[in-house]
């Protein structure tokens, strides 16, 4: 894989910092390799104070300008003031808004959000995650959403995860602050890539989400105040369930077509 170009990775996430901190060692590792990424983010309007940190990140990153879907975070009205929460908007409005995205930036692979929707089991998370399997399908039929563009379908799809195993030093500063820790069976889990040549890359991006920094309950803030060699521990390795068709064979340390 080290010899070839990687293949071409657009991320869907619920919220910007999402993509830095479940996927931001493979995003960074696919740009660095000549590949075309891209990240959709679901929640927040372009007009919204964390726009301009995503737009960081994502430059860090080397994914290019923000994709967004422009809906309301379910527990934060000021995201898209006057615009539909996310779990709030017609599904099939939602996943054609994804599907054009997916048919523009015609990606090999598209990663998304796991179904328990991440450690926390964030509500948008979960909505994310259920948009971007009908999206995907929809995108490679052409009598589906006719008016996002000529048909495209991604060779695989992916849910980012976390394995039971390997939740490890985050559990204890999660359930200090009061939130629950989700994670998948071991099993579960098809592949799991190895991206410490690209955690300062990733550490950067997450580090330009600086209002979550700033949070006491918010993950990049938890990672900012560990010891750095457990924050490491956590950010060097990206979990990622293969999910076309259902949990199947996958290469097992990188993300294939």
């Amino acid at each position: 894989m080290e010899n070839c170009v990687l293949p071409s990775l657009l991320a869907v996430f619920a919220h910007p910092d999402d993509e830095s901190l479940l996927a931001g060692g493979v995003l960074a590792q696919h740009a660095a390799n000549g590949a075309r990424t891209a990240v959709v983010t679901a929640t927040w309007a372009p007009d919204s104070r964390r726009v301009p940190e995503l737009t960081e990140a994502l430059t860090i990153l080397g994914a290019g300008p923000p994709r967004l879907l422009g809906y309301n975070d379910a527990r934060n009205l000021e995201a898209a003031p006057g615009r539909p929460r996310l779990v709030d908007a017609p599904l099939d409005e939602a996943v054609g808004r994804l599907v054009a995205h997916i048919r523009d930036f015609r990606p090999d692979i598209v990663v998304g959000h796991d179904a328990l929707g991440q450690l926390t089991g964030h509500p948008d998370h979960v909505r994310t995650h259920q948009i971007t399997l009908l999206a995907v399908e929809a995108a490679g039929l052409a009598h589906l959403h006719p008016d996002a563009g000529p048909p495209w379908q991604p060779a695989a799809l992916y849910a980012a995860t976390h394995p039971d195993s390997g939740v490890g030093p985050l559990r204890p500063p999660l359930e200090a602050v009061g939130k629950s820790v989700f994670a998948v069976p071991d099993p579960y889990v098809t592949t799991s890539v190895d991206v410490t040549p690209w955690a300062d890359v990733k550490w950067r991006a997450i580090l330009a989400h600086r209002g979550e920094v700033n949070r006491e309950r918010a993950l990049p803030g938890l990672l900012a105040r560990m010891p750095e060699a457990d924050r490491t521990q956590i950010i060097r390795t990206e979990h990622f369930t293969r999910l076309t068709p259902g949990p199947t064979r996958a290469h097992p340390t990188q993300l294939t077509t």
